[in-house]
């Protein structure tokens, strides 16, 4: 790559961090090596090494839009915050090729004394403009920020949302050549988000790089060219950003006694799971699952270790347990990663402590971010069951059809009933289970629902065409 391909060079890039147990330690570590120098006594280290990042190498063309992924404290921002120059690497350099505008968490940069007109131009002198520059680009930035009045006002007086708008306004207005973004925006409202990626989009099409950190894989996988998975301070993977985000989700949900064995596979390139287009040992798709009309499709759904929301709530029961719930093949076998097209199903058990009568069930499937997708009850209530004795217990059951996009979904599970004339929830669970879906090559879904719609075209005015 030449120089004047590249936008991003990072080579050996290494961050070291001191951990004092106690302050008096820190003391002893400015005073102490001297003295032991100087009498020539063994030198001795009053700190314990962090290696925030340790030996990262990667470089990104010009034009290239580069995720980063990984669980928290994986060194994400400290990456980031060397690559803006805020922060001194230990080892290692990187070069960076042209004006950078960052958004690497909330407000930073803003002197929260300063209104936001202040903070403004010094932001933008921070950038490298001129005063007529500033001047001539800071209605634009005021329209977009859309804090009004405010802008006279000091910002530590904004909420967080006002905070967050203001500076992506004069990061994307200062015509980067890089644009570096951490989770920040996930600060402001589905609006102002939509907005926000609008103008990315504008960026990235004018040829500038954009360097984006998120835990939305859906999010990485939709805006990213290429993506980087770090992991305790190391580059296990790079690539194309479903390979990048499968790993990252299998390292995310896998078992603590795994992790280690997980990432050594991931660092030598042999990490293969069933979110990789369906590798592995095929198995015959199940009886009444979709298939492509040869009769040569299979299921690769499969069952994945430590596959379980961290969401999960669940209601004070009142006379019935839920338990159990998970999701089956058509021949019983139990899997959390599902393949498009095929059908499963949604089961879980109710014990009842007391006798209930208008007893019905229910579920409810909802992305990561909450939007209800798709849900079903048992019965209407006047259609319910009419009496569960104490000590019973019900098998509940819903077939569906996976008609969703690649990514993680979530299942809730209620049972309500009546005890006289109250009809209530007798018990209520919030992601109760979670499954994925895998990515399948071909499909032409973009969006959530993938209804398996066929699309055609063909040229109708070949002049025009």
């Amino acid at each position: 790559m030449s120089s004047d391909d590249f936008s991003i060079r990072v080579e050996g890039l290494s961050k070291r961090y001191e951990i004092y147990a106690r302050p008096v330690d820190r003391l002893k570590q400015m005073i102490l090596p001297r003295v032991q120098r100087g009498l020539h006594w063994p030198a001795r280290a009053w700190f314990s090494e962090f290696w925030a990042l340790h030996d990262v190498s990667f470089n990104v063309r010009k034009g290239e839009t580069v995720g980063i992924v990984g669980r928290n404290g994986s060194g994400k921002s400290t990456l980031l915050q060397m690559i803006c120059g805020t922060l001194t690497p230990t080892l290692g350099t990187v070069a960076v090729n042209g004006r950078v505008a960052a958004l690497l968490e909330l407000g930073a940069g803003f002197n929260p004394e300063f209104t936001g007109r202040e903070n403004v131009r010094l932001s933008g002198l921070l950038y490298g403009l001129s005063e007529q520059e500033l001047k001539a680009r800071f209605d634009a930035i005021l329209d977009f920020a859309e804090i009004g009045e405010f802008i006279d006002q000091p910002v530590k007086t904004y909420s967080s949302g006002m905070y967050v708008r203001l500076a992506f306004a004069v990061a994307i207005n200062v015509s980067p050549d890089v644009l570096v973004l951490d989770e920040a925006l996930s600060v402001g409202d589905e609006a102002f988000q939509r907005k926000c990626f609008a103008r990315i989009d504008q960026i990235r099409a004018s040829g500038a790089t954009v360097l984006f950190v998120s835990h939305a894989a859906g999010t990485v996988i939709e805006l990213c060219n290429r993506a980087l998975l770090l992991d305790r301070g190391e580059l296990l993977t790079e690539g194309s950003p479903k390979h990048v985000v499968s790993r990252y989700q299998k390292l995310l949900y896998s078992p603590v006694d795994k992790h280690e064995s997980i990432r050594e596979h991931i660092k030598a390139g042999k990490e293969t799971d069933a979110l990789e287009a369906g590798t592995g040992p095929p198995a015959p798709i199940a009886a009444g699952a979709a298939d492509n009309g040869s009769g040569k499709r299979w299921d690769a759904s499969s069952f994945e270790e430590g596959l379980i929301p961290k969401s999960t709530f669940r209601y004070d029961s009142s006379g019935a347990s839920i338990f159990d719930p998970h999701i089956e093949t058509l021949d019983g076998r139990r899997v959390n990663i599902l393949q498009p097209q095929c059908e499963y199903v949604y089961a879980y058990r109710v014990r009842f402590e007391w006798t209930a009568s208008n007893v019905r069930c229910g579920m409810l499937i909802r992305t990561v971010t909450g939007l209800e997708l798709a849900g079903c009850i048992t019965s209407w209530r006047g259609e319910s069951l009419p009496d569960v004795e104490a000590g019973s217990e019900l098998e509940v059951r819903f077939l569906f059809p996976c008609l969703f996009a690649s990514g993680a979904y979530f299942l809730n599970a209620g049972v309500q009933g009546s005890f006289g004339e109250e009809n209530v929830y007798l018990d209520r669970w919030i992601d109760g289970a979670m499954f994925k879906v895998i990515h399948e090559p071909g499909r032409l879904a973009t969006t959530t629902m993938d209804l398996d719609i066929k699309p055609a075209i063909r040229v109708v005015n070949r002049e025009a065409a």
